[in-house]
């Protein structure tokens, strides 16, 4: 779908209110669902968005707080599988993130996936319509090694891009580095990216991989919410989006991702196997 317009909702009010419940009961009960663009018009991505932002409302309203963004299918082959031109983006809340080198709890997730990212921390509002890159790098306090664990409701990852995006861009945790790094010191487009998994390498990539420069996509989703109504702020995570393939995860394995020039981040899947 092509020059998608995130304003067009096909999909009518009471499907999406349907789609958006079938989600939220899944992460209430702790149980997958179907996949959700039963309910909705083929491939209505403002639709989806819709369902998204549904759930965001309704978790802010419970207590959740909303911490940042997450942005995905950065990889324009991964566009093109998917039949976009553009990125998508997700929410993420605080009870999302995981400490550095922390334990996720068997049966946490579903059935996870990560990734090795790079983290802006924004120490500026990004509330112009269209902003320009020195403004979105005026507005970036510094960049952190990141894992993104993607996880979806929807049962056997059978999904597209409308359940992708409805499911909160298949959100699951995140896991930051304690390494902070002004990005004037970095080369985010050439910097190198390597996932082990028990110490053996099993993913590999570089800043380049995601929308050609890892600024590129920040700068996309700073336009993007403005047009939406939710810029982003000072204080916000933003995920840059994969610099490498994805990785499967189960219980008993550590993940570490390393970035060069930014340090590294790891995290450990259930209890640890001897």
């Amino acid at each position: 779908m092509k020059n998608q317009d995130l304003h067009h909702i096909v999909s009518d009010r009471l499907s999406i209110e349907q789609a958006a419940r079938d989600i939220y009961d899944a992460y209430i009960k702790h149980e997958t669902c179907e996949p959700i663009r039963r309910h909705l018009a083929a491939r209505d991505i403002a639709g989806a968005y819709a369902v998204q932002e549904a759930n965001t409302v309704r978790w802010l309203s419970e207590g959740r707080r909303l911490t940042g963004r997450k942005i995905g299918l950065t990889a324009k082959i991964v566009q093109k599988n998917a039949g976009i031109d553009q990125p998508d983006y997700g929410m993420l809340f605080s009870d999302m993130e995981i400490a550095d080198g922390d334990t996720i709890p068997e049966g946490t997730l579903f059935q996870p996936k990560a990734e090795g990212e790079i983290a802006f921390v924004l120490e500026r509002d990004l509330t112009t319509e269209n902003p320009s890159l020195a403004e979105v790098v005026r507005a970036t306090a510094y960049a952190l090694p990141a894992l993104e664990i993607i996880d979806t409701r929807i049962a056997n990852w059978d999904l597209d891009i409308v359940d992708t995006i409805a499911d909160n861009a298949s959100s699951g945790l995140y896991v930051l580095g304690a390494t902070p790094r002004k990005i004037d010191q970095l080369d985010l487009q050439m910097c190198g990216m390597v996932i082990e998994k028990n110490g053996d390498p099993v993913s590999f990539g570089a800043g380049i991989a995601c929308l050609g420069h890892p600024l590129n996509s920040l700068r996309w989703l700073a336009r993007t919410m403005v047009r939406l109504g939710r810029p982003l702020h000072a204080g916000d995570v933003v995920m840059s989006g994969a610099l490498g393939p994805m990785v499967r995860s189960f219980d008993g394995e550590y993940l570490e991702a390393r970035i060069s020039g930014l340090g590294s981040v790891g995290v450990q899947f259930g209890a640890r196997k001897h």
